[in-house]
């Protein structure tokens, strides 16, 4: 099969597209005929050298599929060959064929396509894993989601507004900003131009937020903690920017502040299934009934994968950048 490898680290230069063979499903795992995939920051990092893939997962790239059941292994049950499934998978996306465990597969919606389906099967997790499970979000809150315009930005937007809670984001450009406007974002800051701790204090008469959702790191901690009410959290889902920050004790103490962290991919396979199940409870009728939508910048086929990770590393997607396997 066809599969995007990483040849060494570096740049656009070690990306190759190989024949590699195909993979056997055992156990728990579904091999899915790829037929749709997302591009994710990791993907930038491990190409560089950066990120090292846990042990006992693919070496190939991607963690996001949409496609057919092909085959299954022995202790797999309740599903098909042909099957639309969708899911986050340990490795191995960008390519002909990927294994998926059982208990990471959900059914495509009737009215979704492939590329709607793989771009919303990591962002959908994710979100739903750090607004809620981790950030205990309600009705009411004022929530701060940096990286607005990124595919877990837009899909925390609407579910943020979706259950009646009030979003700000941050954003790189006019453009981004008005795209989160378009899609229920509150109010959209432009951090180039403005401080966003000082708009977000302004738009909040002095209050501050129960929640900010921080894909940047030590650059914004400070800031970030500023902005919380008393027993407000901060979840940190991503490292764009510093990998430590120093940390005013007092404040964390004095108003009772919690700092919470995410990573999905280095849990054990358990914790992933409960992940995804209660990404399936709260929000697959949701998807159903087209209330909420992925937001898709783009799609390539996998022979442009380069030039579709060019385009995220620019910074310019406004959702998720997909790729259709043909």
């Amino acid at each position: 099969m066809r599969a995007i490898v990483y040849e060494g680290s570096g740049g656009p230069e070690v990306v190759k597209l190989r024949e590699v063979p195909k993979p056997v499903a055992t156990g728990d795992l579904l091999l899915v005929k790829v037929h749709a995939s997302a591009l994710n920051r990791a993907d930038i990092l491990q190409r560089q050298g950066i990120y090292k893939v846990p042990e006992g997962q693919s070496p190939i790239p991607g963690v996001e599929i949409a496609g057919t059941v092909e085959d299954w292994g022995e202790n797999v049950k309740g599903f098909v060959r042909g099957q639309r499934v969708f899911g986050v998978v340990e490795g191995g996306a960008y390519a002909d064929y990927c294994l998926l465990d059982q208990g990471m597969a959900n059914p495509i919606p009737e009215s979704f396509g492939f590329r709607e389906a793989a771009a919303t099967a990591e962002s959908f997790l994710t979100a739903n894993e750090t607004l809620f499970a981790l950030g205990g979000l309600q009705p009411g809150y004022k929530v701060l989601v940096h990286a607005g315009a990124s595919s877990i930005g837009t899909t925390m937007v609407q579910m943020i507004k979706h259950i009646g809670a009030t979003a700000y984001c941050t954003v790189g450009s006019q453009k981004k900003a008005e795209a989160l406007r378009e899609i229920g974002a509150d109010e959209a800051i432009l951090y180039k131009e403005q401080d966003f701790a000082h708009e977000v204090m302004r738009l909040t008469r002095g209050e501050g937020v129960e929640l900010v959702m921080d894909f940047v790191g030590g650059a914004y901690l400070e800031r970030n903690l500023s902005l919380l009410k008393h027993e407000g959290c901060l979840v940190v889902v991503g490292l764009l920017d510093g990998m430590s920050a120093g940390l005013d004790l007092l404040r964390l103490v004095q108003r009772r502040l919690q700092i919470k962290g995410s990573s999905l991919r280095l849990r054990p396979m358990n914790e992933k299934r409960q992940v995804n199940a209660h990404f399936r409870q709260r929000w697959m009728e949701v998807l159903s009934r087209g209330q909420l939508r992925p937001v898709i910048h783009a799609e390539y086929p996998l022979e442009q994968f380069s030039v579709a990770q060019a385009e995220m590393e620019a910074n310019r997607n406004i959702g998720k950048i997909v790729l259709s396997h043909g």
